[in-house]
């Protein structure tokens, strides 16, 4: 593969052109929260669906109020009082008026609504001291809402605001994009699990929660499938475990070029396609990305901060187009680094960090430790600065492009 090809946004968008959104499925809306919505959001109803009162007070005819001040009032009968969730019996004539409490509809005949601490009132009569105009303090029909806006896309997350949309819309079960479920495999015969004493030469399995932590803050189900020792049958074998109940797969481990980085071979065992081996990126070289049928197979650097910097630069976008979102892409920003680097960058390098908005500008706070196995450093990271090929030392305060996680 030449070192165009190598190129780690290449092989992303080579990644993201095979890949497809999931199925879709009618989901209750107190489920909804965090899904992705599968066809657009076009609004039925006004929203109000009718004229109403923003606060308690009285609604009344303008024109009763022309030339009306302190010195020269304007007494007005209440005909009776309409609460929210009711409709009045009579309609406002000339020298009446309705109390009406918040949210309640503009009764028929009347024009305004003035507040009640504005007023003098008792029981049967209302006083006015100022002039309003027609409309003064009436929420009209559609106000926030008009009917046939078009208020979501397909593709976008259901949030508090659109949540609330579908429910003033009368909608209870939106169609969404089913959740992808994402297997993780483990390989490597050093690997135990935290809690599990770990003899001499063996390593706690970090990889199975770094990359668990990020597919639900990437909005899938993450499922692990175990750890394999390095042993081709046996990765194989959780392989076609994962393929028969799982929509993608992300192994760890096995994809360097030693004698025990066997998981390329174990996934060309299980039919998988390669896409693509290896990636001009520092950390996250190593890798190997395929396709089984339709789900992606993503083998990482079983280095944690390789393998979630790979994760990030390719993996990311297709977990997010799996899911359904319209803007899978990551989100680019300049950001300057606080501290500087001084390693040489001979091919890409991504630096990861904490991103700040210092004096109007971004800043990425750059942990002191970059490298392939300093898990350390993704404690709190947000986002990634890009370093260009054939870069030499960084100053602080350098600038460079990067992107969100």
């Amino acid at each position: 593969m030449n070192d165009e090809a190598m190129n780690y946004e290449l092989l992303r968008d080579m990644l993201l052109e095979r890949v497809s959104p999931l199925e879709t499925e009618s989901v209750p809306l107190p489920l909804c929260t965090g899904r992705v919505l599968a066809q657009p959001l076009v609004a039925l109803n006004n929203v109000p669906s009718f004229d109403r009162s923003p606060y308690d007070g009285y609604a009344l005819r303008a024109s009763d109020t022309e030339g009306i001040d302190r010195t020269r009032p304007v007494t007005l009968k209440i005909l009776e009082e309409v609460p929210a969730g009711q409709v009045g019996r009579f309609a406002v004539t000339e020298g009446t008026a309705v109390k009406v409490l918040t949210g309640a509809p503009l009764p028929a005949g009347a024009d305004a609504i003035v507040p009640f601490e504005v007023t003098s009132f008792t029981d049967e009569t209302v006083t006015l001291f100022y002039e309003v105009s027609p409309g003064s303090n009436v929420v009209r029909a559609g106000e926030d809402v008009k009917a046939g806006s078009v208020l979501a896309e397909a593709g976008e997350v259901i949030d508090s605001g659109l949540l609330s949309a579908l429910a003033a819309q009368n909608v209870s079960r939106p169609e969404v994009f089913r959740v992808p479920r994402i297997g993780i495999i483990s390989t490597g015969s050093e690997l135990v699990e935290p809690g599990s004493p770990a003899g001499p030469g063996k390593i706690c399995n970090t990889n199975r929660y770094l990359l668990t932590a990020a597919l639900v803050r990437d909005g899938a189900e993450a499922e692990y499938l175990g750890s394999a020792a390095d042993d081709v049958e046996e990765i194989a074998s959780l392989l076609r475990g994962g393929l028969s109940r799982c929509d993608a797969l992300i192994l760890t481990g096995g994809v360097s070029v030693g004698d025990y980085d066997l998981t390329p071979s174990a996934m060309a065992e299980c039919g998988v396609e390669i896409l693509f081996k290896g990636a001009a990126l520092k950390p996250g070289m190593a890798c190997c990305y395929g396709l089984s049928g339709e789900k992606p197979v993503m083998a990482l650097s079983g280095n944690p901060a390789s393998a979630i910097t790979n994760y990030c630069a390719i993996a990311q976008p297709a977990v997010k187009k799996l899911r359904g979102l319209a803007n899978y892409m990551p989100k680019t920003i300049e950001m300057a680094i606080d501290s500087e680097f001084a390693k040489s960058s001979h091919g890409t390098r991504l630096l990861r960090g904490k991103l700040d908005i210092v004096e109007g500008r971004a800043v990425l706070h750059l942990p002191k430790k970059q490298g392939n196995v300093a898990v350390s450093s993704m404690i709190g990271c947000d986002a990634m600065a890009v370093v260009p090929a054939g870069s030499g030392p960084l100053a602080a305060g350098t600038v460079l492009k990067g992107f969100l996680i």
